[in-house]
């Protein structure tokens, strides 16, 4: 055997030195376009480097103004966990020569308020967008085209590399968003806040929040504080429910608004009210308070719309809501009340409506609502008949799209489910991608439609982890529907996005339906 005399080792260690440094620091042959990005942008063009994220890696503002300041430590907080850099967050006016630049401009009308332009090169990451808001939608882009590793919660020992290259993009339309039944059962402000960052990870912008039903009241209303004290103490199954505090809703709120996200609070009526018919016994026409109920059924209660008393509380309600919410929009439901009849119905809503104006709000409810005269400002909200949602259009009203039967998160994916029901349909995850607004039905066109709401009803959910199971991974795909133009979307591409986003998805801890029309990628 020979042997290698010390002197052979030195210049051995002179050699590989400099190969293992320059090695380390060379960034390898990377390409933008084969990155797995939900929504898919607009345009993504790659140039075959990469970017390197480093301890001393800076973060550097066009403007230093509240918004700016909070979307950089937003992507600060985000990246430290598992890098365990303390990023600096600086000003500068000018582009700098190196680190992460996130830039106010006005270059691009294109953008709006939610768009933005992605440019990589070795030697900066340059965000830039018209808004805030559009710099937030970025950021979002930005941390999926780093190893999935940086959704982690504890350092995690590797290189974090961007690929390098151009991304441009904005949204097609302006509502994206989910809505989450709290009434049937209660989920606590906690679990709240966690859907909203799931949804703001893929740029959903709207959080509807149903927070009345037979089974539970669950907003304080001080002028009705028997709404929460009786009506909020159950749920479906009779478990023990819950109620946010005037205090809870403002934080959600404002933990929305931080992440651009709108919140829209619904009170249903007159239908859908068995929790205030039975905390209040004057709402009902006989005066006698019912049994609270914690059972599944629909369509057997109703507000007495001939007592002046129940304008009196809608009016109370509505107040308070509109105080504690800076949103535009109110919902007042309006679905399945069965046992309302259509003459009684009618001028209910048109009053309610009124009511929503009167606090500078504007309505929104369910297709039902159509049946009354529709102020032009009104958005209805298509889960049911499209027949319906071309009577709103007729009225001069815009749409939501969120046909039970394509936009449903609470159907079971197939029969072997083990969460969700399947009244209006199976729907699997190729199912809920594989559609388009804008052409479900030929009267209902694009002009008429301001997006897309994907709704979870809880009646058969009870934990964070069987809301993550009907939601994901479907919601990625209703985010794409909604940010993405039709004309980019594939489901035999998207699909292998979707499948490179399990590590992902299990590193955030996402309990995700592992659907067998996906090639999941495991590592």
């Amino acid at each position: 055997m020979h042997s290698v005399t010390e002197k052979t080792k030195r210049h051995l260690i002179i050699f590989i030195f400099p190969i293992l440094i320059f090695s380390c620091t060379q960034p390898e042959p990377t390409d933008l376009t084969k990155v797995s990005i939900i929504p898919i942008p607009i345009t993504v063009e790659a140039t075959g480097s990469a970017y390197t994220i480093t301890s001393e890696t800076v973060i550097y503002l066009s403007e230093s103004n509240d918004e700016t300041k909070n979307v950089a430590a937003y992507l600060s907080n985000l990246l430290h966990p598992a890098t365990g850099f303390d990023f600096k967050i600086e000003l500068s006016e000018n582009e700098p020569k190196a680190g992460i630049y996130l830039a106010l401009t006005s270059e691009n009308n294109e953008l709006g308020t939610e768009g933005y332009e992605l440019e990589v090169t070795e030697d900066i990451m340059k965000l830039s967008a018209n808004q805030p808001e559009g710099l937030f939608r970025g950021v979002q882009t930005l941390r999926q085209l780093l190893p999935a590793d940086i959704e982690a919660q504890s350092v995690q020992n590797q290189q974090w590399q961007v690929a390098t290259g151009k991304i441009v993009d904005y949204p097609e339309y302006e509502h994206r968003g989910s809505m989450l039944d709290v009434s049937r059962h209660f989920f606590s402000k906690e679990d709240v806040k966690r859907y909203i960052d799931l949804i703001a990870a893929y740029k959903m912008n709207r959080l509807h929040l149903h927070l009345a039903d037979d089974q539970g009241w669950r907003i304080e209303i001080k002028s009705w504080p028997n709404l929460t004290v009786h009506g909020g103490k159950t749920e479906v199954g009779g478990g023990d429910g819950g109620f946010y505090t005037q205090e809870d809703y403002k934080e959600i709120v404002q933990y929305a608004a931080e992440r651009y996200i709108m919140i829209i609070p619904e009170i249903d009526m007159p239908g859908h009210t068995n929790a205030a018919l039975s905390s209040y016994p004057e709402l009902n026409c006989s005066g006698e308070a019912p049994e609270l109920y914690t059972g599944t059924e629909v369509g057997f209660s109703t507000l007495c719309t001939d007592k002046e008393i129940t304008y009196k509380f809608v009016d109370d309600v509505i107040s308070e809501l509109a105080t504690l919410t800076p949103g535009p929009y109110i919902h007042v439901g309006g679905d399945e009340s069965h046992v309302t009849a259509m003459e009684d119905y009618i001028p209910f809503i048109n009053r309610v409506q009124e009511i929503v104006m009167s606090h500078n709000k504007k309505m929104i409810g369910w297709d039902e609502v159509v049946n009354a005269e529709l102020d032009s400002s009104t958005i209805v909200q298509y889960w049911s008949e499209a027949d319906n949602a071309v009577m709103a259009i007729n009225q001069g009203a815009k749409v939501i799209m969120s046909p039970a039967y394509k936009a449903y998160l609470d159907m079971q994916y197939d029969s072997a489910s083990r969460l969700g029901q399947n009244w209006a349909a199976y729907i699997e995850v190729d199912e809920a991608y594989q559609w388009d607004l804008a052409s479900l039905n030929a009267t209902i066109t694009r002009d008429n439609i301001i997006g897309i709401e994907a709704p979870l009803w809880s009646e058969t959910i009870e934990t964070m982890d069987d809301i993550e199971y009907l939601m994901f991974p479907r919601i990625m795909g209703y985010a794409e529907i909604g940010w993405s133009p039709v004309k980019l979307r594939n489901w035999e591409e998207y699909k292998m996005r979707l499948a490179a986003q399990s590590s992902r998805l299990k590193i955030m801890q996402v309990d995700y339906y592992p659907s067998t029309k996906v090639p999941w990628v495991t590592n």
